[in-house]
């Protein structure tokens, strides 16, 4: 199998240097001797097998495994010069034959009914606490950032998407506001304190609601946020807005339009609601094997495609549409970054093999957002026609309040979630 290895990356790699040791010590160059050589080595020729029948599923395990090696550049390097080739190339069609099957059967595969879901969660969200403190920000903002400015930090970063999507909520004091998916409550407890309206805030991962809870507690903001451990589809009431941010993607398609027909009972009359989510610009496709097994069990990234047509037939109007380029590639360099230099830490909280795992996952994660079109979405949606201004120079104006409120008060700016 090695020969079908070796005509597979003769294929993508055209250019850069990639040098393949295969386990036998003999050295396979690829591409047209440009750049920075990016040498691995394969210890076990089972890998070739493993590769050549299933790439998408077997790189990460056998990286992790250890018979995948780098020995010149990291796993971000070999990723970037295979992905970089491929980005204004067409995927062999007889390379994705089990990215069609899965295709097929990803209703199955991303089913996910109350109980379901949370098991789910708990796979990814109910780690050590630990492991996100060495990587993310202080907030702990585990979604896309938003670079208003080219050398913004992460922290200012994340600060500027919680008000970027604070100033598409069109926000008055005293509104109830809803957070689906809300994470260790950092943008719940932005929007209480800032924008000084009602939050509620609901999770299905243990441990984001119990820090959640306790974040407010420690600022004084008990009166005006709660965080529920509670599944969205099982909540009641109305709310004047609501906003869900990096959560849909744990929806899976065979569940959009039970989340917009929930989000448009929970909707008031005149209210106003904003998604953010990881967005595939080239239609409609199928998750990650690699992903979908070891890091997000009934995970699904959308299309836009896919989405907006299923508002529409739920009776809602969509009033904005945003496309984040870049912004998560910049936002996972930094988490990557983060993790590397945090790598003993991480070892001793799991092992050498999970470090693997999740240098991985940020590799490939940013890999995706640099070269195979993935980006984000936020899409801003009503019940009425009627609910905001006619122009969205209101979102501007709206950003330069919220930013005067950070700096000239005593507000929160970024709540540590130790």
């Amino acid at each position: 199998m090695l020969s079908v290895l070796n005509h597979v990356l003769d294929f993508i790699v055209r250019a850069g240097t990639l040098v393949l040791i295969d386990a036998k010590g003999r050295s396979h160059r690829f591409g047209d001797d440009t750049g920075e050589p990016v040498v691995v080595r394969i210890t076990d020729p089972s890998v070739y097998r493993k590769l050549s029948l299933n790439p998408e599923l077997r790189l990460g395990e056998v990286y992790m495994d250890g018979t995948f090696r780098m020995e010149q550049g990291d796993i971000y390097d070999f990723l970037a010069l295979v992905f970089a080739n491929l980005e204004k190339r067409r995927y062999p069609q007889w390379l994705n034959l089990w990215g069609q099957l899965r295709y097929r059967l990803r209703r199955f595969h991303q089913h996910n009914p109350i109980g379901r879901a949370q098991r789910h969660i708990a796979h990814h969200y109910d780690l050590n606490g630990t492991l996100y403190d060495l990587f993310l920000d202080r907030d702990r903002q585990y979604s896309c950032a938003y670079f208003d400015q080219p050398t913004s930090s992460l922290e200012e970063a994340q600060l500027s998407k919680k008000r970027h999507l604070a100033a598409k909520l069109y926000l008055k004091p005293g509104q109830r506001v809803l957070d689906i998916g809300s994470g260790w409550g950092g943008l719940g407890l932005y929007l209480a304190e800032i924008a000084e309206v009602e939050v509620t805030g609901v999770t299905l991962s243990e441990e984001q609601f119990k820090l959640s809870n306790e974040r407010a507690a420690s600022r004084g903001l008990s009166n005006r946020v709660r965080f529920l451990l509670q599944d969205y589809r099982s909540l009641t009431g109305r709310f004047d807005r609501i906003v869900s941010v990096g959560m849909f993607e744990h929806v899976g398609v065979g569940h959009y339009t039970e989340f917009f027909e929930t989000v448009r009972e929970l909707l008031t009359e005149d209210g106003v609601a904003v998604l953010h989510s990881i967005n595939r610009s080239d239609g409609p496709g199928a998750t990650n094997p690699w992903i979908a097994k070891y890091i997000f069990p009934g995970g699904a990234i959308p299309a836009l495609s896919e989405v907006v047509p299923v508002i529409e037939r739920t009776g809602l109007y969509v009033t904005d549409i945003e496309i984040l380029r870049l912004h998560y590639a910049e936002t996972l360099r930094e988490w990557r970054r983060r993790f590397l230099a945090s790598w003993d830490r991480a070892k001793a909280l799991y092992d050498e093999r999970f470090c693997r795992m999740w240098e991985f996952y940020l590799a490939a994660s940013e890999t995706a957002f640099r070269f195979q079109g993935m980006n984000n979405f936020q899409i801003q949606f009503t019940k009425s026609q009627h609910s905001l201004p006619m122009t969205r120079d209101y979102m501007i104006e709206e950003e330069r309040r919220l930013r005067r409120r950070e700096i000239d008060g005593r507000h929160l700016v970024s709540v540590p979630a130790e």
